[in-house]
């Protein structure tokens, strides 16, 4: 199974933590990383692979 991990990107784009995901695919990390986001956006990696960005004022995923 693949190893995610959603980092919770703080001012700067400082990271200011993480949390490994093990998901089967990216839609699933994504839905995942979802329930992580409150006041800072949240950015989702495999490995050295970005997949995407969930803002977390606009509520938008950007699939990179």
């Amino acid at each position: 199974m693949p190893v995610y991990c959603a980092y919770i990107v703080g001012l700067h784009d400082r990271t200011i933590g993480v949390v490994q995901l093990d998901c089967h695919d990216d839609e699933s990390a994504i839905k995942s990383a979802r329930r992580l986001v409150d006041d800072h956006p949240v950015e989702v990696w495999q490995t050295d692979r970005p997949v995407a960005r969930l803002d977390a004022l606009s509520k938008q995923t950007h699939k990179t």
